[in-house]
């Protein structure tokens, strides 16, 4: 039927109708945004949000298997990573003397670069990805997480189950991330002491930071001053932001 076999009565009253049905959900749309912006929040983000992320978060830890970053062609040696981000880096520190703190149970350690560098030796290079929606090819070069915690015999309880969060911290407390156990001890896990075949610059996490590609970059905490581990799951200062305490890619 076209519209101008309608008589104008009716015409007038289906128009009226789809512009009702419009504004309707015009309002509803508004009345569910201003709902979760105004509503009740759980770790910086509205309560809706946060409770996707968590229905997220256990969505990537069912998928995340020991499937590996992929490969990329290394960028050219002392190719200058991206800088983004300094929090936790505003402090000078002493890179002949510095250690990072270890925290396991009873156990307390203090351990320097070297002692980092005497460990196995694992390189490569893969995509590191912002959450803010950029990426870049990144060449890494350090010691597993997984080899770092056998070696020095932390990060399990006294039956030798591993805690299930690890807590990790810039030497001032500025910054500072918590990740799950098994996204830890993935292969490509690294405590990073060189990038792009040079060793880390300040502004990029000298003398040494954590990579784990699997997540995005908010993880990748530079500067490690300290790593703990927890049944509890330890503070996240993104995710108290705001933003998805899980992060997998």
């Amino acid at each position: 039927m076209k519209t101008s076999d309608i008589e104008p009565g009716k015409l007038r009253a289906r128009l009226l109708r789809s512009l009702g049905l419009g504004l309707a959900a015009a309002a509803l749309g508004g009345s569910l945004f201003l709902w979760i912006k105004r509503g009740a929040s759980d770790d910086g983000a509205p309560l809706p949000l946060r409770r996707a992320f968590q229905v997220n978060e256990k969505i990537w830890a069912r998928l995340q298997s020991e499937r590996l970053s992929v490969a990329r062609p290394e960028p050219p040696e002392g190719q200058e990573p991206r800088f983004n981000g300094g929090l936790g880096l505003e402090d000078e520190v002493d890179l002949e003397d510095y250690t990072v703190r270890v925290e396991s149970g009873e156990r307390r350690l203090n351990l320097d670069v070297a002692a980092l560098r005497a460990l196995p030796q694992t390189s490569y290079s893969t995509d590191f990805r912002c959450i803010e929606g950029w990426s870049e090819v990144l060449q890494y070069k350090g010691t597993r997480f997984s080899d770092f915690m056998d070696a020095y015999g932390v990060g399990r309880k006294s039956d030798g189950t591993p805690y299930r969060y690890v807590g990790l911290e810039t030497p001032d407390g500025g910054y500072y991330v918590s990740i799950d156990m098994k996204s830890m001890l993935h292969p490509q896990t690294l405590l990073t002491y060189e990038e792009n075949g040079r060793p880390l610059s300040d502004e990029n996490g000298a003398p040494v930071r954590l990579m784990i590609p699997i997540k995005y970059g908010i993880k990748s905490l530079k500067r490690v001053g300290r790593i703990f581990f927890s049944d509890e799951r330890p503070p996240d200062y993104w995710a108290e932001r705001g933003y998805d305490w899980y992060s997998g890619l």
